[in-house]
This record gives structure tokens, C-alpha cells and sequence, in this order.
């Protein structure tokens, strides 16, 4: 993921709609949470099994998204938390993307291994049991098609942004169909969701983008100054990838996503590429 020029600066300005005294309190009670979150991934999830594991992430994720002042509008399809062999693939807009899906869905990600030297959703990635991708390594690909075959048999739901990176919101990227092969490998239920963020007078709220040169902490401010924004994830129908290849099940959460956002979808040949790069080369992108 990259990040978006975006203004964060903490003093009183325009972009920034609640007083200092406010963005202060949500900045500590921010990292207060945080550091439950470590104390609750590394002695909490080791002691207790997935379902429980679930149910945390879920409660830990809507916690934060209160505190951010963030409502959750979730639509559609919204599958059972407990449904097995679920993969959630979704468009991206924000490093909140993350725990917007963990407070509908809670899922463990496929995320690029730099993610993890990111301060905050670095180590919250790791100690969530987050499946990080070595870009550079085409001979990892196997050890993380074993990895997620051993989280959906766990029980545990999976989720992607095939796009690889980030997006105003204002269209979709092609998907890496290298993703999507461990998904027709074990047959499992694909779940497309679209994300966007709106204002409380339901336009839509850029405060969240994060592409270019912005940094996690900026965001994070800038995220803070706002007074309210609203989450909204819509499911799609599930799909099931009995029978499909990898592009098939792409091009399927490709259309149902940009169906929603109503958006244009790429073009055909910027979708698949010629399909030969391995999940450990085109993951994250």
C-alpha cells in the first residue's frame, strides 16, 4: 500500500472539523487501545481458539472505529462469521479498509511483508496472524498457498485486496489473479465487498485516502480531525469457486465490486496481464 497527500496538520485548520481538546482524547484513547490489542494477540489468542479469536477481532475493530467516531453501515450479502472457507476480496481505499472488514467479517489478511515495519498496523498485523507476502520471492509462493490452505481448515476467514494497493475510491485497479489461486485450489466461498466512506450528509469523505507519499501517521491525524464519517461495506453475493480458474473468480469480484461502487471497470488488457507471475511476485502491488 502507498498513500495520498492529504492535509494532517494537527492545529486548527479547515480539514480539521473537531477541536484540539477532542483530537487529543481520541489520540490517547487510540493508542490506549492499541496497547490492549498487543496485550490481547500475544496472551489472550494464544490461550483461546478461533472462534473466540474471531469475536475478539470483531469487538477490538468496532471499538476502534468508535473511537474514531466512525459508524459502520454494513449491506448486502453479509455472510456468517462462521462460514467456512470464506474469502473476503475487497477494494481498497485506506489502511482502515483493515479493521472496516474486521468489524463486519474478522479475517486473518494477505498482506505485502513490508506492512509489518509500519509503526501501529504493523504490529497489529503481525500478532493478528496476518499472512505476509515476500514480493521479491517467486519461491514463496508455495509456502503461502500452504499457509492459507491451513487457515481456512482452521476455520478462519481470509481477505484480500487484489488490487494490491490504494485508490481514491473513484474507480478499481486491475486484480491480481495470482490471489485468487488458492481460492479455486480448495474450492472455497469468495465474498466480494466494496468499501467507500462518506460524510454524515452522505458525500463522500476523502479524509481516509491513502496513496502517495502520506505517512501512517498523518493519516491517522488527519482521520482523527474529522468529527464523523461513515464506514460503508456492501457485500456482494458469494461466489462459489467450484470449477472456476483464477481469472474466472477475479473477474467476477471485479465486476461486482465496481457494480456497486459504480464505477468503470479496468480495461481487458490491463486486467490479467498475461496471468504468469506467482502470488509471491504480484501480491501487494
Amino acid at each position: 500500500m502507498s498513500a495520498t497527500p492529504i492535509n494532517s496538520n494537527m492545529d486548527d485548520t479547515p480539514t480539521n472539523t473537531t477541536h484540539r481538546v477532542v483530537r487529543a482524547l481520541r489520540w490517547t484513547r487510540v493508542m490506549l487501545h492499541v496497547g490492549w490489542c498487543l496485550v490481547m494477540t500475544t496472551l489472550i489468542y494464544p490461550r483461546v481458539g478461533q472462534r473466540a479469536r474471531a469475536r475478539l477481532t470483531q469487538q477490538w475493530s468496532q471499538t476502534l472505529l468508535r473511537i474514531l467516531n466512525i459508524g459502520l453501515s454494513v449491506h448486502g450479502a453479509r455472510p456468517a462469521i462462521d462460514t467456512p472457507k470464506l474469502f473476503v476480496v475487497a477494494n481498497h481505499v485506506s489502511w482502515l479498509d483493515i479493521f472496516v472488514i474486521n468489524a463486519a467479517q474478522p479475517s486473518r489478511f494477505v498482506a505485502k511483508s513490508e506492512i509489518r515495519d509500519w509503526p501501529i498496523v504493523g504490529a497489529l498485523a503481525m500478532h493478528a496472524g496476518s499472512i505476509f507476502v515476500q514480493r521479491a520471492k517467486r519461491s514463496d509462493t508455495a509456502r503461502i498457498n500452504r499457509e492459507i490452505h491451513d487457515v481456512w481448515e482452521c476455520g478462519d476467514t481470509i481477505a484480500v485486496f487484489p488490487e494490491g494497493t490504494t485508490t481514491a475510491g473513484d474507480r478499481i485497479l486491475k486484480f491480481h489473479t495470482s490471489l485468487f489461486e488458492p481460492a479455486v485450489v480448495n474450492a472455497v466461498t469468495l465474498a466480494p465487498a466494496a468499501i467507500r466512506y462518506r460524510s454524515e450528509n452522505g458525500e463522500a469523505n476523502d479524509a481516509v485516502l491513502f496513496v502517495g507519499d502520506t505517512t501512517f501517521g498523518e493519516s491517522l491525524g488527519t482521520i482523527i480531525g474529522q468529527r464523523r464519517m461513515i464506514a460503508e461495506i456492501t457485500f456482494a453475493p458469494p461466489v462459489d469457486t467450484t470449477s472456476m480458474t483464477r481469472r474466472d473468480a477475479a473477474l467476477a469480484a471485479e465486476n461486482a465490486i465496481a457494480a456497486i461502487l459504480d464505477v468503470p471497470k479496468p480495461h481487458a488488457h490491463q486486467r490479467f496481464g498475461d496471468g504468469a507471475v506467482p502470488l509471491a511476485a504480484q501480491a501487494a502491488e
